[in-house]
């Protein structure tokens, strides 16, 4: 691997990936396997996307579907630590980059950081080359493997954001969810306002849609924290600006609990449980009031420009950092909880560049292509076969929450506005088919651009797709179809998608159980 500091002219190759993400470390590693010259074009300064930036814990579904890149990522972080596959639930985040940057090197794959897309050079249904913060880069075929989609949308590839309406594809899942009980949702009768009449922070404004109507809502974003109790951690501290006032609804959330005899474990918070190597946790968005940022700021993110993007994002830093010292120093949090916070703190040894917190948003779902083939929740329910299957699939319809705002309750004698929690379902389903032209676009618009992450799939389907081992497994896929369109000149909706078949389940690929 060699990372060109400063690109003079256009640097030109066979193949570009666009976005380091785990899908684009694969993707790039397959092209570069088969010889390619390939360029692998980061955003930002580091290689893995959320495998290496906080996801340590590996969410797979049934193991039987893990195959290819996927598998082989998985042997790589068991040969690291001498142990089985699967006996710890993922690496620590240094190691998950560390894998993939051996990789990279390995196959000699040329990695750009800092590489932002500012542009996209099309004509005729082709992209001839891409522009950068570091330089412009041609090539025969490009992967986008980012999690916004942004080359796609650069390219004038159709895609949609956020939720459709159920009747669009007859999805019984889709659209605005109604608001029930559930272990993601806050309690009732928790009031929305302040003294005054005003809305309280981290609620958002407005009415709601209708059930099943589509609103644009996209799945909430959030950091996935690494923490440790090591001797050299880093407590969690109040930042400069931590504002105290915006916790409040944290407070009412808490004395409810208390006055319902409800005691709550720290654990159940953001997730203490040490399964991670090196009795690391990976902090998770568990329960009503957590890591997620529910203030529906994410719906904005994925059609942003840059500053907004860095806006939302920092919004959302800041929450994580100011959550963790909320639960481990406020008066109003139970004290058992707090002493259990303050066993806890960042890993002296992990994100050492970022202040210790990860270097990757989370962004669940952004920009979902409308491929060649689009997947919905009934090709997920159903298990519909798909003769041009390049993966398999395995985990829940996994819809994490859309918003928190608040609605009135019709009470006798008037009626009683209470904080909701809205969007959260999950729904099991057995393995199933991902075809391969859900990660291409439709050959009227892009003839040579392959995307394994932001797929041609509904809400509700890509809420299962959404998996880094998915990610991978598709960005191997397109990596290896990116190589047979760049070496024989075809649109990469003329792949030969039996010869691939057969290249994908040469190196390991699951393509049916």
């Amino acid at each position: 691997m060699s990372q060109a500091e400063l690109p003079a002219g256009r640097r030109q190759a066979e193949v570009v990936v666009y976005g380091a993400t785990s899908g684009g470390v694969c993707a790039a590693v397959a092209a570069a396997r088969r010889g390619l010259d390939t360029v692998l074009l980061a955003p930002g300064r580091h290689a893995g996307g959320m495998t290496s930036g906080g996801l340590g814990y590996t969410d797979i579904g049934d193991a039987r579907v893990l195959g290819g890149m996927a598998a082989e990522f998985r042997r790589a972080v068991a040969d690291a630590y001498g142990v089985a596959p699967g006996h710890y639930a993922g690496p620590e985040p240094h190691v998950a980059e560390e894998i993939f940057l051996s990789w990279l090197e390995r196959a000699g794959v040329e990695v750009v950081y800092d590489a932002s897309l500012t542009g996209a050079d099309t004509s005729e249904g082709r992209i001839a080359s891409v522009t950068t913060a570091r330089g412009a880069y041609a090539a025969g075929v490009f992967v986008d493997a980012s999690y916004e989609g942004d080359l796609m949308a650069a390219a004038g590839v159709s895609y949609r954001v956020g939720r459709e309406d159920r009747t669009l594809h007859g999805e019984t899942f889709a659209g605005r969810r109604e608001v029930v009980p559930g272990m993601h949702n806050f309690p009732p009768w928790i009031s929305p306002f302040r003294a005054d009449g005003t809305l309280l922070p981290q609620v958002a404004d407005g009415p709601m849609a209708e059930v099943g109507a589509g609103d644009g809502g996209v799945m909430s974003y959030g950091y996935r924290v690494c923490m440790s109790t090591a001797p050299d951690r880093i407590p969690f501290e109040r930042r400069p600006g931590y504002d105290a006032e915006h916790w409040e609804l944290g407070r009412r959330l808490f004395r409810h609990w208390r006055e319902q005899g409800v005691e709550v474990r720290a654990g159940r918070l953001v997730g203490l449980e040490p399964n991670l190597p090196n009795g690391k946790a990976d902090g998770n968005s568990l329960g009503p009031f957590s890591l997620s940022v529910l203030d529906r700021s994410a719906w904005a993110y994925p059609d942003a420009g840059p500053e907004e993007r860095e806006r939302i994002r920092l919004h959302h830093l800041r929450h994580a950092q100011d959550l963790l010292y909320f639960l481990s120093h406020d008066p109003e949090v139970p004290a058992h909880v707090r002493a259990e916070l303050g066993r806890w703190g960042l890993p002296a040894d992990e994100f050492a560049d970022t202040g210790h917190l990860p270097h990757q948003l989370y962004v669940r779902e952004a920009r979902r292509m409308l491929g060649e083939k689009h997947l919905t929740e009934h090709d997920l329910v159903q298990g519909c076969r798909q003769e041009d299957v390049v993966a398999m699939g395995s985990y829940h319809i996994d819809i994490r929450e859309v918003q928190r705002t608040w609605r009135r309750v019709y009470e006798h004698p008037e009626p009683v506005p209470m904080v909701v929690t809205e969007g959260y379902l999950s729904v099991g389903v057995a393995p199933y088919q991902i075809p391969y032209g859900a990660i291409v676009p439709r050959r009227e618009e892009c003839v040579n651009l392959l995307v394994p992450v932001c797929v041609s799939a509904s809400h509700v389907a890509f809420s299962s797709v959404r998996m880094e081992v998915q990610y991978q497994m598709l960005g191997h896929a397109a990596g290896l179809a990116a190589a047979a369109a760049a070496s024989t000149g075809k649109p990469v909706q003329d792949v030969d998608v039996a010869a691939l078949q057969d290249d994908l389940r040469a190196a390991g690929q699951v393509l049916s159980l």
